[in-house]
């Protein structure tokens, strides 16, 4: 008979736990999810690759979406602590707000781990996210090249969250180095479609001269190419960033959209599952992992088909 109450964690991913009269029940580790979204096709296939490989590793997924909703993300937060997860997935709302709830997390010990946006307050184990620094100065030099190093240029921006924040440092960098690009406005456009087709429209009315724009996801950049269609413009060149579907096929069509930085979100779930593993098992993880992103054109799409 066994004599105390004990957990053991058996290859990070079988919890056994024994009662006094020495029987053994069985349980997978649980790991809660909340999502920033599910309406954004990045955070979609974020999702899939979470799910297939939790599904690949005997691993419980309990997924949450926040749509955007901080006070609902929190709430969701606090119900997976009472759940009593093993570990927290946390893709935050708002990188500074969601603070108190990862601390809370941090109090009750449950590891918490961040993709593709991370928080600026309490612990988190590893952050696991694209490379977006990189992304946003691959976006910078392909629009300067395209410009011939000239022109004036917006920023459709939402500088709200890590992710966003990351993309435009590294655009800016490599703008910095172009005397003759001037970035005229930094209209905060939201991460939705109608929100940067509105904002596209102000500061199509605003600025008789607009060369180029780069948009921080595709919602921004497709929305600012429905405003540019629409006003007739056809010399404004735009690179967005996610290279969702729609935006492919609007760099294929010729439109005002040329570029667009490529994410790898299924990649970035799969190595968010299995970084929680690793530390489950004791292995020591790194505390920012990235993903390494690219950048496709219609000449780079085209001879992908």
């Amino acid at each position: 008979m066994v004599k105390k109450i004990g957990l053991l964690v058996l290859g990070g991913m079988l919890i056994v736990e024994f009662s006094l009269s020495g029987a053994a029940s069985v349980k997978k580790i649980r790991v809660g999810v909340t999502l920033h979204t599910r309406q954004h096709g990045f955070y979609q296939d974020l999702e899939a690759g979470l799910r297939e490989t939790a599904e690949r590793l005997g691993i419980e997924l309990l997924v949450r979406n926040a749509e955007l909703d901080l006070a609902k993300q929190m709430a969701d937060i606090e119900d997976f602590l009472a759940q009593e997860v093993d570990a927290l997935v946390v893709c935050p709302v708002d990188s500074v707000a969601i603070g108190p709830a990862v601390k809370e997390a941090n109090r009750r010990g449950v590891p918490v781990f961040t993709a593709d946006i991370a928080v600026q307050d309490g612990e988190v184990i590893s952050h696991i996210a694209s490379d977006n620094f990189s992304g946003g100065r691959k976006a910078g030099k392909y629009l300067a090249k395209t410009l011939g190093g000239k022109g004036k240029i917006i920023i459709i921006d939402w500088p709200h969250v890590t992710s966003v924040l990351e993309r435009v440092a590294g655009f800016d960098e490599v703008i910095a180095q172009y005397p003759e690009i001037e970035i005229i406005a930094r209209p905060d456009g939201g991460t939705k479609r109608a929100p940067a087709m509105v904002v596209m429209e102000n500061m199509l009315e605003t600025y008789d001269v607009i060369d180029g724009v780069f948009a921080i996801n595709d919602d921004s950049a497709l929305g600012a190419l429905a405003a540019i269609e629409a006003s007739g413009r056809t010399d404004i060149i735009i690179v967005g960033y996610d290279a969702v579907p729609e935006a492919r096929r609007a760099i294929l069509r010729g439109s005002s959209l040329k570029a667009d930085v490529v994410q790898y979100p299924k990649k970035i779930g799969e190595v968010t599952i299995e970084t929680i593993i690793k530390y489950l098992r004791g292995v020591t993880v790194a505390k920012n992992i990235y993903v390494e992103v690219g950048i496709v054109d219609k000449a780079t799409l085209e001879a992908m088909q």
